[in-house]
């Protein structure tokens, strides 16, 4: 189960974060800097403190929200921020 929750989530999250503006940015820094070492580090610790601010979030979320009607509610925020997106609305 371990491996196979590991897999699932780097995948999705792998998929999520390509090419995204986070990506655009890191690519603008490289751009500009010398030492990408430096950068990287940046970033990994930037996605670091943002992923478990997201686990501690949900954590707590779930103490008072049924995890069934969570997934719901994040399903229906990505359709309606793609549908927005689709049509230049954001």
């Amino acid at each position: 189960m371990g491996i196979k929750l590991f897999l699932s989530t780097f995948l999705v999250v792998f998929l999520a974060e390509l090419f995204d503006k986070t990506e655009i940015a890191i690519i603008s820094l490289s751009l500009k800097g010398n030492s990408k070492i430096f950068i990287f580090l940046g970033a990994m610790a930037a996605f670091l403190v943002a992923t478990a601010l997201a686990l501690a979030l949900g954590s707590l979320l779930a103490r008072y929200i049924s995890p069934k009607f969570i997934r719901y509610i994040c399903a229906a925020t990505f359709f309606i921020v793609g549908f927005l997106s689709l049509f230049g609305k954001i």
